[in-house]
Order: structure tokens, then C-alpha cells, then sequence
């Protein structure tokens, strides 16, 4: 483990609790994957004495603390009873005599149900290193039914991990299935949903997200369109719908959430029900498929100057970077349009040719100039449409 600054040690020692690293870091560690952040449980301590010793409580409801140094995530060690719907719906003992192993079998998979202690040794209650070794995604008992967002996550650890040959394992899958049939989705709510959902869109393999959810039947709560064409489309994971084909190529092309979210729903009724319950990434991605649909819709009909014109204007496609090259992304990653994409970024930097300047030189001036602008652009664009018919 990577040493810690004194401070940091100084403050960990004065607390009675026994501390443990746990969770992804220790799963991501294993992985050889960056360690981005680093979660702590503390068994046999209290809230007192964590807010005596600098801690500050992230939610007067729930026992976990940023650590007044580093500010990373300490937690008391907790056991879980369910009593209610929602992620709320639980009633919480973090009392001293809580031990790290019910901490640990609360979680939602074994890979995310190690530990290691303050010697850095590994504890490994639930077999979570040889699934990591065999790829496999397992939850730990048959509690993971009682919180329904733990579907979201299992898909979530597809998507991130799914790069690296990991796959639910059998008894897994039947588990969520069963309890989308007897209606844990209900309690999934929209913030919380989008949360997971973006976090899967910059994942590595974002579309297995997608796929995971379908085959357990969950998918048309998130994004019910999409679900009809890949059950339509008799999907599997050997043959993917164009939607998930083009988050496929987005995602090669992009490692941005609200262009993989564009290329993945340009094809679908979804995107607007989503921006209405807090599914979406967020306004920006509304924004981008909004333009970028616009522009589907121009290059699929005929090779129209006036139309491709207004439509650069539409995405101020005179400024260098910026919508227009979010939109090009977008309409690249859809399966045959590359070719149409390509004409679109020639006709684009033809009209950026037409220099102002020179036609100032010329006398033009005032509103004389911008429509000459214009016209010269027009002509650009027309020059380039004609060449692509007849070629």
C-alpha cells in the first residue's frame, strides 16, 4: 500500500477502531487497474468518536465520513436490515460490535467484498480473488435481491470490466431476472438510474451496460425504445443493433459520456423522456442528440446546398471545434454513414475556405458582406455536393 503523510497516520492511530481498505480499490489493485479512489471501513468505533477525531459526516443517516486530510470515504462497519422500499429502505447498525465480516457480506458482489488490513494483508471472506481470476461477476448471497439498484451496478461492473473477459455468472443472472419479474424496478429512481448510467457510459465496454440489462429484462425501464429494437433485432452479443453498434464506434472515437449518450439514442424515441425524469447525462447531451438528429435528417435527404448551409450555421459550425465536431462525432459512429459523415466535414471546411477578408478587399462591407459571405459559401458547399453526385 502507498505510504501515508503523517498527518494522515496520526489521526488513523488515534482512533480505537481497527481500519480496513475495502472495495474497489483493493478489486482495481488486484486488477492491475489505476486505483483512482480509496474507501475505508473502521469496525469497533462509533460516530462520536469519528467526529472527535476531525472526521465530518457526509449524511446525518448514514455512518460514513470524509477523513479531514486526505478526504477520502471512512465508513463504519454496518449491518443492513431491510424494512422498506428504496435505497433508503433499511435500517442501519454501525454500533462498535459490528465485525468487518458482516461489513463485507452486506456487499453487492465478492469481488467487491475484500479487505485489506493496515499490514496490507488481503481478506477474502467470499472468494472474490478467484473470481477475479475466472472473470466472474457473483453476488454474495441471496440478499443483493433486497436492494434493487444493485441490478444498475452489476451492469455498471460489465460495462468497466467487461474489456478484461468478465461475464455474470449463471446463478447471478437468474437472480436479477427473477427480481425484475416480481417488480424491484419500480423502486429505481431517475436520478439514481442516470447516475449509474453514466458512470457506465465512460466505462471502457459501455454497451454491455445495455446489454446486461436487456437480457435480465430491465432495460425498458431505463430506455424502453431502445429495448424494443434489440428485442425486435433478436440482439445478442454477437449481433448488436445499430444503436449499440454506434456506441460501440463512439466510444473508440470518444471517451465522452454526453457524445457516447448522442451516438447511442440518435436512432431512438428515448432521449426526451429521459431529460423529463433526470436519465440523461444532462441538458448538454439533450442539446448535442438535438443537433445531431437535425443533422441526420439534412444528410439522409438530398444533397441540398441551402440546407446544408443553414444547417452549419444552425451548429456555428465557423468556429473551430465545438458543437459541429460533437455532432461529425456522433454521426461518424453510426453504421454507413461514415461516407455521408466524411462529405459533411468536406463540404464544412470548403465553406470555412471563403476567406472575409478578401472579399473585403473586393469593397464589399456591411450586410453587403455577410450575404456575399454567404453566397461564396453556398457555391463552396454546392461545388462539393455536385463532385460527390458525379463522382
Amino acid at each position: 500500500m502507498d505510504p501515508e503523510p503523517d498527518a494522515k497516520r496520526n489521526i488513523d492511530r488515534d482512533m480505537q477502531g481497527k481500519i480496513y481498505l475495502v472495495g474497489g480499490a483493493v478489486r482495481d489493485e488486484l486488477l492491475e487497474l489505476p486505483v483512482n479512489e480509496r474507501d475505508w471501513v473502521v469496525v469497533g468505533s462509533s460516530v462520536e468518536e469519528m467526529l472527535a477525531a476531525g472526521f465530518r459526516q457526509i449524511d446525518a443517516d448514514f455512518p460514513v465520513f470524509l477523513h479531514p486530510q486526505t478526504g477520502e470515504e471512512y465508513a463504519l462497519a454496518r449491518r443492513e436490515t431491510k424494512t422498506g422500499v428504496g435505497y433508503r429502505g433499511f435500517v442501519i447498525d454501525a454500533s462498535p460490535e459490528v465485525t468487518l465480516l458482516e461489513d463485507l457480506q452486506r456487499r453487492d458482489l465478492t469481488i467487491n467484498a475484500m479487505a485489506r488490513d493496515e499490514g496490507g494483508k488481503l481478506i477474502d471472506p467470499f472468494g472474490g480473488q478467484a473470481d477475479l481470476a475466472e472473470g466472474r461477476l457473483r453476488h454474495i448471497t441471496p440478499a443483493f435481491a433486497e436492494d434493487p439498484l444493485r441490478i444498475l451496478r452489476v451492469a455498471r461492473f460489465a460495462a468497466k470490466l467487461g474489456g478484461h473477459g468478465f461475464r455474470l455468472a449463471h446463478a447471478t443472472h437468474r437472480l436479477m431476472k427473477q427480481m425484475v419479474a416480481e417488480g424491484a424496478v419500480a423502486e429505481w429512481l431517475p436520478q439514481r438510474t442516470g447516475r449509474e448510467m453514466t458512470k457506465a457510459l465512460v466505462c471502457e465496454q459501455p454497451w454491455r451496460f445495455f446489454e446486461v440489462l436487456q437480457a435480465c429484462d430491465a432495460l425498458a425501464r431505463v430506455a424502453p425504445s431502445l429495448a424494443l429494437a434489440m428485442e425486435a433485432a433478436g440482439h445478442t452479443n454477437g449481433k448488436r443493433v445499430s444503436s449499440l453498434e454506434a456506441l460501440q464506434r463512439a466510444s473508440v472515437a470518444s471517451e465522452k459520456a454526453v457524445i457516447r449518450f448522442a451516438a447511442l439514442f440518435l436512432q431512438t424515441e428515448d432521449a426526451p423522456e429521459m431529460l423529463e425524469t433526470g436519465l440523461a447525462p444532462g441538458t448538454e447531451a439533450i442539446a448535442l442528440l438535438g443537433a445531431a438528429r437535425n443533422a441526420w435528417r439534412v444528410l439522409q435527404e438530398a444533397l441540398d446546398a441551402k440546407a446544408w448551409l443553414e444547417l452549419f450555421q444552425m451548429l456555428r459550425a465557423w468556429h473551430r471545434g465545438g458543437l459541429f465536431e460533437q455532432v461529425l462525432q456522433v454521426l461518424r459512429a453510426q453504421p454507413g454513414m461514415l461516407q455521408r459523415a466524411e462529405l459533411f466535414r468536406t463540404a464544412r471546411e470548403a465553406a470555412l475556405s471563403i476567406d472575409s477578408n478578401a472579399l473585403m478587399a473586393r469593397g464589399y462591407k456591411g450586410p453587403e458582406l455577410g450575404q456575399a459571405l454567404a453566397r461564396e459559401r453556398w457555391q463552396a458547399i454546392d461545388e462539393v455536393l455536385k463532385g460527390s453526385a458525379s463522382a
